[in-house]
C-alpha cells in the first residue's frame, strides 16, 4: 500500500514539475525549431509565402504554424513512415511539435534575445555554395493568360574538359511561374536542339528529345531543394564540349510577368568511383483515367540490364495523383517495397534512402500508382473527363525518377529496359489492378 502511496506522490510531483516549468519562448525554444525544419523554405527570396527568421516574422503565424503542425500539413513530408528510412526526412519530433503547439498557446512569447542560437548563415540565396553558375542569357516572357508548352533554351557552354559534379541547384527568376524545370547536359555527339539558336526558347513540339546521353543536371520543383550526388563518393558526369538546355514548363497567373532561371553547380573535388545519373524509372506513357475514378490504379515497370544502387526515388504525377508505391522485385523472387507515400501537386519531393539499395541484373522496379479523377478531388480540373498521358497538368504522368550510382564505363541509358505492365495496352474503364496482378504474378 505504502508503494503505491508512493509512486501517486511522483506522478502528482512531476505534474506539478510540468506546470510550474519555465514558459516556451521564441528565442529559447522555437526559434531553433524553426532553423532546422522551416527557414530553407520560409525566407526572403524563396517559396514560402511568409518569413520566419525573425520574432517580428513569426508572431502573427503562431496559431497557424499550430495548426499546421498538428496536422501534419507543415513541413511537408508524405513517405509513409512504416516503410523506408531517407537521410531527409522532414517529419517534426513529437517534442518540436509540443513546442510550437504550447508557445501558440501561452500567446507566443518573445523571451530574452540573449537564448537566440546565432542565424544560419545562407549563401546568397542558394542552398549550395555554388563553383559556377549557368544562367538562360536571355528572358523568356510568360503571358498573363493561356497554356504554355514546354519551353527548351540551348545555353552555349562548350565545357573545356571533362567535369564531375557532386551537387546541383536549380533556382527560377519568377518561382510564381516556373511549375518544374530541367537542366540537361547536352553532350557534343547529340542531334537534340541541332539548329538551335543559343538563348531563343522553343515549344516541346519543335524540339523533341533524341539520343541517348542527356542526363539531368539539376531539378526545379517546389522544395525539392539543391541535389546532392555524392554518395560516398559518386557524382554526375558531364561530357567535355557538352552545353546545358533548360526544359521549363510554365504556368501563366494572370499577370504577364519574365523568368531567366539559373543552375548552380558544385564540383567533385576528385574523380568518382561511381557515376550517378537521374533515370525517369517506371514510366506509363499509355495511361488511361476512367472519368469519376476515385482510386485508379495505374502500373508501370522496368527491368535492370545492368547492375546499379538505388539511391533516391521522386514519384512524379499531376493534379489527380494519389499516392504512389515502389516496389522491387529481385532475380530471386523476393520483394521489398522501397517507397510508398501519398502524392502531392503541389510539394513533388525527392526521397534520399537512408541505405542505399543494391538492384542486381533482372531486377523488376514496379511503380505503382493511384489517381482520384472524382469530384471529391478539389483539383481535378473535370471529373467528367476520361485522363490519358500528357504534359500539361491537366493531363496525367505516372512516373518516378530515380537516382542511381552505377559504373562509369556503362552506358547509363542502358541500365533499364521498359517491361511488364508498362507495354500493356490499357483499356477504357478497366480499373488498374487488374495490371497489377500481372505486374506481381511473375513473382510467384
Amino acid at each position: 500500500m505504502l508503494r503505491f502511496a508512493c509512486v501517486g506522490l511522483l506522478v502528482a510531483v512531476a505534474a506539478f514539475a510540468a506546470n510550474d516549468a519555465a514558459p516556451v519562448t521564441f528565442y529559447k525554444d522555437v526559434l531553433p525549431v524553426l532553423q532546422k525544419n522551416c527557414q530553407g523554405c520560409h525566407r526572403p527570396g524563396e517559396i514560402a509565402p511568409m518569413s520566419l527568421l525573425t520574432y517580428k516574422d513569426a508572431r502573427p503565424w503562431a496559431k497557424a504554424m499550430k495548426a499546421a503542425v498538428l496536422t501534419g500539413k507543415m513541413p511537408p513530408w508524405f513517405a509513409d513512415a512504416k516503410v523506408g528510412h531517407f537521410k531527409n526526412e522532414a517529419r517534426l519530433t513529437p517534442a518540436q511539435i509540443n513546442t510550437l503547439v504550447s508557445w501558440a498557446d501561452n500567446s507566443a512569447p518573445e523571451g530574452d534575445q540573449k537564448d537566440a542560437p546565432p542565424p544560419v548563415a545562407f549563401n546568397d540565396g542558394w542552398n549550395i555554395k555554388p563553383d559556377m553558375v549557368i544562367q538562360m542569357p536571355t528572358e523568356f516572357h510568360v503571358p498573363a493568360k493561356g497554356t504554355i508548352d514546354y519551353q527548351y533554351m540551348l545555353v552555349k557552354v562548350n565545357f573545356r574538359e571533362d567535369l564531375w559534379v557532386s551537387a546541383a541547384e536549380m533556382r527560377p527568376g519568377d518561382s510564381r511561374v516556373v511549375h518544374h524545370g530541367e537542366a540537361w547536359v547536352l553532350p557534343p555527339t547529340s542531334k537534340w536542339m541541332e539548329g538551335a539558336i543559343p538563348g531563343v526558347a522553343y515549344p516541346q513540339t519543335a524540339m523533341k528529345k533524341t539520343g541517348d546521353g542527356h542526363d539531368i543536371l539539376g531539378k526545379y520543383n517546389p522544395r525539392l531543394g539543391a541535389q546532392d550526388f555524392d554518395f560516398g563518393g559518386s557524382a554526375k558526369f558531364v561530357p567535355k564540349g557538352s552545353d546545358i538546355v533548360f526544359e521549363i514548363h510554365y504556368t501563366a497567373i494572370g499577370t504577364p510577368t519574365t523568368d531567366r532561371t539559373k543552375v548552380g553547380l558544385v564540383f567533385a573535388k576528385s574523380p568518382p568511383t561511381l557515376r550517378y545519373w537521374t533515370s525517369y524509372g517506371p514510366t506509363a506513357n499509355n495511361l488511361v483515367i476512367p472519368a469519376g475514378d476515385g482510386n485508379a490504379e495505374v502500373v508501370s515497370e522496368i527491368t535492370a540490364v545492368e547492375e546499379s544502387t538505388l539511391v533516391y526515388v521522386q514519384p512524379h504525377m499531376h493534379l489527380r495523383g494519389k499516392d504512389y508505391e515502389v516496389r522491387a522485385i529481385f532475380p530471386t523472387g523476393e520483394t521489398e517495397t522501397v517507397f510508398r507515400g501519398r502524392f502531392d501537386f503541389n510539394w513533388q519531393l525527392g526521397y534520399e534512402l537512408a541505405k542505399p539499395l543494391l538492384l542486381p541484373k533482372d531486377t523488376r522496379l514496379v511503380g505503382i500508382a493511384h489517381f482520384d479523377n472524382s469530384v471529391n478531388n478539389a483539383f481535378n480540373p473535370d471529373p467528367t473527363e476520361e485522363v490519358r498521358w500528357g504534359l500539361q497538368n491537366w493531363q496525367e504522368m505516372q512516373n518516378c525518377f530515380l537516382g542511381l550510382l552505377i559504373d562509369p564505363a556503362i552506358n547509363p541509358a542502358k541500365v533499364f529496359r521498359p517491361s511488364g505492365p508498362s507495354l500493356l495496352k490499357p483499356v477504357s474503364g478497366q480499373a488498374g489492378p487488374t495490371l497489377a496482378t500481372l505486374a506481381l504474378a511473375a513473382v510467384k
